[in-house]
């Protein structure tokens, strides 16, 4: 395939008249034009100038290839004046708030990735578990994940998530591993919520879906709290995939009846549905959603819509 660089400097050798006249405007030796020159008439296998040492003609391929070349570079240089336009317009203040486990473990990566393709903009990130009302606290873009409650926020689906089962190496070597769903009621288990008894859990598993009451020493309604408590070898927890993957994969934590997980539901993007969507809030959600595809949880088609 020919190098766009030669055809950039063939276009230029045209409309300037003569490769001395060329190189002068590109900056570059004569014998650098006209060694590129002849790169693309070997890669397009014709010749395009015919030259004499008075003049420089075009052949009839050279005027097609000039006309066709012209147009192509033409709309290369539209384009990349409108992403500069794009970029120039990706500039202020965005203020975000997410859950923390989500926060911690994928959204701040995220504004570093943005605030590096955005020099001119301004993050303020607000990890909560509390579902803030985004117009009374001043938040452009919330994410949030699981069952969407009633709202006139505008929701844009990003991705889904599973929690999974996992302990330590050591609680597992100390309890047993559980081998069906009923045994979970044996167990000690890492809570979260506001109890450590009385609670339950609903998982999908080979036999459909099945409920089992839980129980154990430690509650907590903050995820990495969570975690934390199953490191410490506390019991079995429900992890978020996206959190437990990193620490089954290096053996801190194992696997828990692996044919069985904890349907959460989606990972939204929303925004006040009486807010016009900026360029900057626009260009965040898209980020997130290509990273979220990166990590394999990320949706192919995530559309906006109104929930009510």
């Amino acid at each position: 395939m020919p190098d766009l660089n030669d055809i950039a400097v063939f276009v230029r050798v045209v409309e300037a008249g003569s490769f001395t006249a060329a190189a002068r405007l590109l900056g570059m030796p004569k014998t650098t034009v006209s060694r590129r020159v002849a790169a693309l008439e070997r890669a397009v296998g014709v010749r395009l100038l015919q030259r004499t040492t008075r003049s420089l003609g075009l052949t009839d391929a050279g005027r097609l290839y000039h006309d066709q070349g012209s147009r192509a570079l033409r709309l290369i240089e539209e384009a990349n004046q409108q992403l500069a336009e794009a970029r120039a317009e990706t500039s202020g203040t965005i203020r975000i708030s997410a859950p923390v486990g989500f926060g911690g473990h994928f959204l701040t990566a995220t504004v570093f990735d943005f605030l590096a393709a955005y020099p001119k903009t301004r993050v303020e990130l607000r990890l909560t578990d509390d579902r803030l009302n985004l117009i009374e606290n001043g938040i452009d873009l919330a994410f949030r994940t699981g069952i969407l409650p009633d709202s006139t926020l505008i929701a844009r689906r990003l991705g889904a998530t599973l929690r999974i089962l996992c302990a330590s190496p050591d609680y597992l070597a100390r309890r047993g591993v559980p081998r069906v769903a009923a045994d979970l009621a044996g167990h000690d288990c890492v809570i979260a919520g506001p109890s450590a008894i009385g609670a339950s859990w609903v998982l999908d598993g080979p036999e459909g879906q099945e409920t089992v009451a839980v129980s154990g020493r430690f509650a907590a309604n903050e995820m990495q709290a969570v975690a934390a408590a199953a490191l410490a070898g506390y019991g079995i927890a429900q992890l978020p995939d996206g959190i437990a993957g990193a620490l089954v994969r290096d053996g801190r934590l194992r696997r828990v009846l692996p044919g069985h997980a904890a349907p959460v539901g989606g990972i939204h993007a929303v925004y006040p549905s009486g807010q016009h969507l900026s360029p900057l809030v626009r260009s965040f959600i898209e980020l997130a959603a290509k990273r979220l595809a990166t990590v394999g949880i990320g949706d192919q088609d995530g559309v906006a819509v109104p929930h009510w």
